[in-house]
């Protein structure tokens, strides 16, 4: 069963893209937690109330202790009534904020978790389409202004409520007639708000866009950073980085910009209010309206009171922020996932492996096939090859076999079943994968191994597997032996070593069907060799399919595909192929001269 690192369950992901008001979407996310944040809106009424009167009880202080000269035991009284208050404002206003940090931070917590699991759900053609930086900036950057948007301002809401009420109330209290004076600010502000929102939703939108720009720049630059410095590309880089930094730097300054003209609108306005409230107080202490205390009363609250209609500005601006974060999540959110376990049928015996293309057409992108009519049959246990140019359809052919992809037209069968009648997780669970590129993560070599294994394996099993991608001497020359750690993408290990590794990785996991995209590639000549003893055994009672651009490596298949633009243009044997004329003969004719003066040249050499 999944561990779940969270007092509350995970959010099913149509909690939150469910309503289209972006608020509404909010409010959901904190399912779970919204008890803590009620409770630190609770808090901030308290500590709100505390404050104002402090303020209050200030004017009292004035007015009937001081002007009285009362310094006896009243005065020792109203000390303590201050002390009290100021505990109870400071005690609850920590409280309030410890409780709004916890809604934050476990609130965006399961949302990263919610997803990256959604992440992990999503089509092979969906990470295809999609860059990774653009990824990486959604569920990073976007949840962290969520993070930080719950954390001071969603608290902030209730915060400028509460605070504007009670200090409202305790000026009411004081003077009807200062208490309306002192808000007529809000209007105006509040259509100010508004305005800046609209606008200011763009903007964040766009600089947000642009620094995911950056971010894909950056992680391809660091993840091809070997083919920069072998191309001597530096400049190119630095050059292209600081034109998207330029465009990214532009849209920040318009931000920054509307931010500038904003809080000086705002500051004019609220300050405006302060002093004009206070001459009007002032004039009415004078004229014995109100008492000295009710001054001193009113001038503490009245910077409470401007103090939420100020931040009603920011709590605008940074919702707007949020919203559009909110909104980039979602829109990840939303795309449906991959139904892993769509289909019923899960053989009683176990995958066989005899495998059949029935008119088996398919396509990227509607109009424009890649794979045209396919048919042909394996038997189970048999090793079908795939040869033909780059972009001729071979990846994509085996792309569908895990269902990657599904056919366009036609139908392929597993076992006399339609491919599409097994669950996707079961399927390719019972096919093994060596890619022309292999990935390692950055772990030990025998962690790299086991990564494919739901159960524990014993290091008895590792290594059989690794003698049999003939790795397992390179992996003991290590001072760590399989302790080994693999640098990221696997860069402190050869090209050769990598794709061994990646296929002691598949090995490992008993696949009924495997696949070799073309897997001895990046092997040099000897290397081959090894391996392709090693998979003569590892082939028998098992499928596999060979993509190969080496003739030598697929002489021995006991059915070979030649592909040209999508289609099947020859199939047989080596030994039919090789009599007839056609692509699979010149291609033949053209490796062996290559080999032979390649020997020769040797030869010489040694000669020498």
């Amino acid at each position: 069963m999944k561990k779940h690192y969270s007092e509350y369950p995970p959010l099913d992901p149509n909690t939150v893209v469910a309503s289209k008001n972006g608020l509404t979407a909010l409010w959901r996310l904190m399912s779970g937690y919204h008890g803590h944040y009620l409770l630190s809106a609770l808090m901030l009424a308290i500590s709100a109330t505390a404050r104002a009167g402090i303020y209050l009880f200030l004017g009292w202080f004035v007015d009937h202790i001081l002007k009285e000269s009362r310094f006896g035991s009243e005065l020792l009284l109203s000390a303590a009534g201050f002390v009290g208050l100021i505990l109870v404002q400071a005690t609850s206003s920590f409280l309030s904020n410890q409780l709004a940090a916890q809604t934050a931070e476990s609130s965006t917590r399961r949302l990263r978790d919610m997803l990256f699991d959604h992440i992990q759900r999503l089509s092979f053609a969906y990470h295809a389409e999609v860059k990774t930086g653009d990824l990486l900036e959604r569920a990073s950057s976007d949840v962290d202004t969520l993070r930080r948007f719950i954390s001071d301002q969603a608290v902030g809401v209730a915060r400028i409520i509460t605070i504007f009420i009670i200090n409202f109330t305790a000026i009411m209290q004081l003077n009807t007639q200062l208490a309306l004076v002192s808000i007529i600010i809000v209007p105006v502000i509040l259509v100010v708000s508004i305005l800046f929102f609209r606008k200011l939703s763009k903007a964040y939108e766009a600089y947000q866009e642009q620094e995911a720009v950056i971010s894909t720049n950056l992680q391809e630059n660091l993840s091809g950073v070997r083919v920069v410095k072998a191309f001597a590309r530096q400049t190119f880089e630095i050059d292209k980085f600081e034109k998207n930094n330029y465009e990214k730097y532009k849209r920040g300054r318009k931000l920054n910009l509307m931010h500038s003209l904003f809080w000086p609108i705002s500051d004019t306005f609220c300050a405006a209010q302060l002093v004009g409230s206070n001459i009007l107080a002032a004039f009415m202490a004078i004229d014995g309206v109100i008492t000295l205390g009710n001054y001193i009363s009113f001038t503490g609250l009245l910077g409470w009171l401007i103090w939420p209609i100020r931040n009603l500005g920011r709590l605008i601006v940074d919702t707007s922020r949020a919203l559009v974060s909110l909104k980039r999540v979602t829109e990840v959110l939303r795309v449906a996932q991959e139904p892993l376990l769509e289909g019923s049928y899960i053989p009683a015996q176990g995958v066989q492996g005899s495998i059949s293309f029935d008119h088996v057409s398919f396509a990227y992108e509607k109009d424009r096939p890649v794979l045209e009519d396919i048919s042909f049959e394996c038997q189970a246990g048999q090793v079908v090859a795939l040869l033909g140019s780059t972009g001729s359809g071979k990846t994509s052919l085996v792309n569908l076999l895990p269902r990657f992809y599904d056919v366009t037209a036609g139908k392929i069968l597993l076992d006399g079943v339609d491919l599409r009648e097994y669950p996707r997780h079961y399927l390719r669970s019972q096919i093994g994968i060596v890619e022309q590129e292999p990935f390692l993560f950055s772990c030990s070599i025998r962690d790299n191994i086991t990564y494919g294994m739901t159960r524990e394996v014993s290091q008895e099993e590792v290594e059989e597997a690794a003698r049999e991608a003939a790795i397992h001497d390179v992996i003991m020359e290590f001072a760590n032996g399989y302790d080994t750690l693999v640098g990221e993408r696997g860069v402190t290990l050869s090209g050769g070593q990598k794709q061994r590794v990646a296929i002691a990785r598949t090995l490992l996991i008993n696949p009924r069907i495997l696949i070799l995209d073309d897997s001895t590639s990046s092997v040099d000549m000897e290397t081959e060799v090894e391996i392709r003893q090693a998979l003569q055994t590892l082939m028998e009672n098992r499928t596999t399919f060979i993509i190969a651009h080496r003739i030598q490596s697929i002489m021995s298949a006991d059915l070979i595909l030649v592909f040209d633009q999508g289609k099947i243009v020859q199939s047989g044997t080596h030994d039919r192929l090789i009599q007839q004329t056609g692509i699979y003969r010149s291609i033949y004719e053209i490796q062996t001269r290559i080999d032979s003066a390649l020997q020769e040249e040797i030869d010489r050499v040694h000669v020498l």
